[in-house]
């Protein structure tokens, strides 16, 4: 028999394991990335995902009330990356998951009535590798079924969204997993074919964000700008500014007194805030 097909294959190897310049970095680039699977009910989803993540260097996986965790299916779907089901998160919250997070990406198939900012997958890597050299960052996917809600879109700064035949655009989770993870190694390694500048300020974590709408929602009712019962589609515009925006933390501290300010002028100042 030849030894060519097993040279070829051996060879194949080599290059798609290149580490590329500077692998402590690429490694410390992508554990500052977690992947965060939202609800999944069926567990080898999630030994898939392990599997995916593993090949391609990533290590965080967190997950948020998954239905049912552990599971032998989930071992026997990870082909190897068991060592990420071990470590892996779990969470009772999507707040829990987020903690620390200053970069939240969702990944989404569908478009919704209120547009939110759109990356392909690659623009998406290379701006979660810019990030995660100081930071940490998340990457969002959802149920089986139908995905992130309108509600975890909004904790996120920027959807993603995977191209796709549009006749037939349904991912398995862990493909879709199993394709942003092969982005991220490639943005990791510097070999993207897309640029993405680093940034020049400290942007607040998810907790911070999510302070600063509870107030602005809060003070909104206060002085009667909010309709309280219809306060969503208002809090869903004002998210997606302030997501866009992304500020600093001396920035959110003039918004929060700003806010403060405005509720003591209401008679509304002994409103608690975190």
């Amino acid at each position: 028999m030849s030894n060519r097909p097993e040279k070829a294959a051996q060879d194949t190897r080599s290059e798609t394991g290149m580490a590329g310049p500077g692998s402590g970095q690429l490694h410390s680039r992508l554990a500052r990335v977690r992947v965060i699977l939202i609800k999944t009910t069926h567990p080898g989803n999630i030994g898939a995902t392990a599997r995916a993540m593993k090949v391609m260097g990533l290590s965080s996986l967190h997950l948020v009330t998954p239905k049912i965790f552990p599971n032998a299916e989930a071992t026997a779907m990870a082909s190897g990356a068991d060592d990420l089901l071990q470590t892996a998160v779990v969470h009772e919250s999507l707040d829990s998951a987020l903690a620390g997070c200053s970069l939240v990406l969702g990944t989404s198939a569908r478009l919704r009535s209120l547009s939110m900012p759109m990356l392909d997958a690659r623009r998406a890597a290379n701006q979660a590798v810019v990030e995660s050299d100081s930071h940490e960052v998340a990457l969002l996917f959802g149920r089986e079924r139908y995905g992130l809600t309108n509600e975890e879109m909004q904790r996120c700064q920027f959807l993603v969204n995977i191209p796709s035949n549009p006749e037939y655009s349904s991912l398995n989770l862990a493909q879709a997993v199993q394709i942003m993870s092969y982005e991220l190694r490639v943005a990791a390694q510097g070999f993207a074919d897309v640029t993405v500048d680093p940034l020049d300020w400290e942007p607040v974590d998810d907790r911070q964000m999510e302070g600063l709408f509870e107030h602005l929602e809060q003070t909104l009712l206060d002085i009667r700008f909010l309709n309280p019962k219809q306060p969503k589609r208002l809090m869903m515009r004002l998210r997606r500014l302030f997501n866009r925006a992304r500020p600093d933390q001396n920035e959110i501290n003039i918004l929060r007194g700003i806010l403060k300010a405005s509720q003591e002028s209401s008679g509304n100042g002994d409103t608690s805030t975190k």
